[in-house]
């Protein structure tokens, strides 16, 4: 380990930045430097502007993408050289928003139907019936799940943060016939194979992809079920019920 990328890692570590906002800015900065083949801490302003507008042009990244490399270079530059950062002189780019595909609940149930196996088919059903982020999903336990008071524990979520989401009658027989079927008893809700305890994010976007295949709903994604929770799906919002509004925590 270098001692600049010690000295990130420390000042992320101090400021409790989750796992995966510290290894991504680590990887941001490591990009950055190979892309000059430089130290960088040699690299200045004209540098930085230069490598914003190649990630645009060259690298072909969105906005959101570009701004969180942005994020990255702009708390090395801060926090771990302690030099002045000017906004000025690397603007965020201005984002578009886009209206997302929202299925109807009818094509949600065409999807989940369509799921490869029943594995698949209840993490496709917790997505939805509760609306939790893919992370979240991997992190739950058995213990989360409350039958007496029909919510979802969501234990240090986004930022951290614990909540509660509601659960349908519907999702808790979809989840009690779930741990009938598993053979390996667990504290994880959705245990790994292979020796892993838990299942991993990336390992919950395989059900979306294949149901989605023709002819169930092509084109989904987990992005898309999330807006449909908060549309469509009765008793999934964290919020009481007069005063919750659709949104992507719901």
């Amino acid at each position: 380990m270098t001692h600049l990328r010690k000295m990130m890692l420390e000042e992320l570590q101090r400021r409790h930045y989750s796992e995966a906002t510290t290894q991504r800015y680590i990887r941001f900065i490591e990009r950055f430097a190979q892309h000059f083949h430089r130290s960088p801490d040699r690299l200045g302003r004209q540098h930085i502007r230069e490598y914003q507008a190649q990630l645009f042009t060259l690298h072909k990244l969105t906005p959101g993408s570009v701004t969180n490399h942005l994020c990255a270079l702009r708390f090395f530059y801060i926090q771990t050289l302690k030099r002045p950062w000017s906004i000025a002189d690397t603007p965020y780019p201005k984002k578009r928003y886009r209206l997302p595909t929202i299925l109807s609940q009818e094509e949600v149930a065409q999807l989940i139907e369509a799921a490869p196996t029943p594995f698949y088919r209840t993490i496709l059903m917790t997505l939805y019936g509760t609306g939790v982020r893919r992370t979240e999903l991997t992190r739950l336990k058995v213990s989360d799940i409350d039958s007496q008071r029909m919510v979802v524990h969501i234990q240090g979520g986004k930022g951290e943060q614990d909540r509660d989401v509601m659960l349908s009658p519907v999702l808790l027989e979809e989840l009690r016939a779930h741990w009938q079927r598993l053979r390996k008893k667990s504290v994880w809700l959705f245990p790994g194979t292979a020796g892993t305890a838990v299942i991993t994010p990336r390992m919950t976007r395989r059900p979306t992809t294949l149901a989605s295949r023709p002819p169930a709903a092509p084109g989904l994604t987990n992005v898309s079920i999330l807006t449909c929770c908060a549309t469509a799906s009765p008793l999934t919002c964290s919020k009481p019920a007069p005063t919750c509004t659709p949104s992507r925590s719901c």
